[in-house]
């Protein structure tokens, strides 16, 4: 019995945890049996990796630990949680999976999209998700908003520039280009309206068996 993998990527600011929060709240209502998580993190050891990653204070990490780290706290989440989800045939919902290291430091960081890749290959064997929507929208709104909203969680990605999150941006683009199964999700709208936008691409490839 397999589920579907769906990941929701996108930028600083673009919303797509609130947007997952709320997709999985309706798919729950319609009786699917759901799973909602994220990464870094989703189960202890990764979450305590996402603190090292993400800890303000550490200005000084250097961009390949900072990847190699990623794809540690990602392998992790995957084997304990994501992978037994799926065997049991839940829709796993997820914020945030291999296509953001890919942007964040594949291209943003420099490091190389394939190199970065490769280094996620070995954590993933291959366990690609079946679709993913990016909530495309351009990084100063997106930074405007995480400006506007003090409760988010700060962490040291929003101490980045304007033209890192430019590049992350931009690799984002190429992403959606190479890979088929990423479906781009206007971001800009209201909250409400991004959330329906999303429901509806998720709803159709959904296994025939849960409908």
């Amino acid at each position: 019995m397999t589920g579907l993998f769906v990941t929701f990527e996108g930028g600083e600011g673009a919303g797509k945890s609130s947007v997952l929060r709320e997709v999985g709240q309706q798919l729950k209502e319609e009786g699917y049996p759901v799973l909602e998580t994220r990464e870094p993190g989703g189960i202890e050891i990764a979450e305590k990796i996402r603190h090292v990653i993400l800890e303000p204070s550490h200005t000084a990490m250097d961009g390949r630990t900072e990847a190699l780290l990623y794809a540690a706290a990602r392998r992790q989440h995957l084997v304990e949680k994501v992978i037994p989800a799926l065997e049991e045939g839940m829709i796993v919902l997820c914020d945030r999976f291999i296509d953001s290291s890919l942007a964040y430091q594949g291209h943003a960081r420099g490091l190389g999209m394939d190199d970065v890749y490769k280094i996620n290959e070995f954590a993933i064997e291959n366990r690609m998700p079946d679709m993913t929507l990016f909530f495309d929208i351009k990084p100063e709104e997106g930074l405007a908003r995480i400006e506007a909203n003090k409760g988010r969680e700060q962490n040291r990605l929003d101490l980045e520039k304007l033209d890192f999150h430019e590049k992350v941006y931009e690799a984002y683009q190429q992403l959606v280009e190479r890979y088929d199964r990423i479906q781009v999700i206007d971001a800009t709208p209201s909250i409400d309206k991004v959330v329906e936008s999303a429901y509806r691409t998720i709803k159709p490839h959904l296994p025939t068996r849960m409908l």
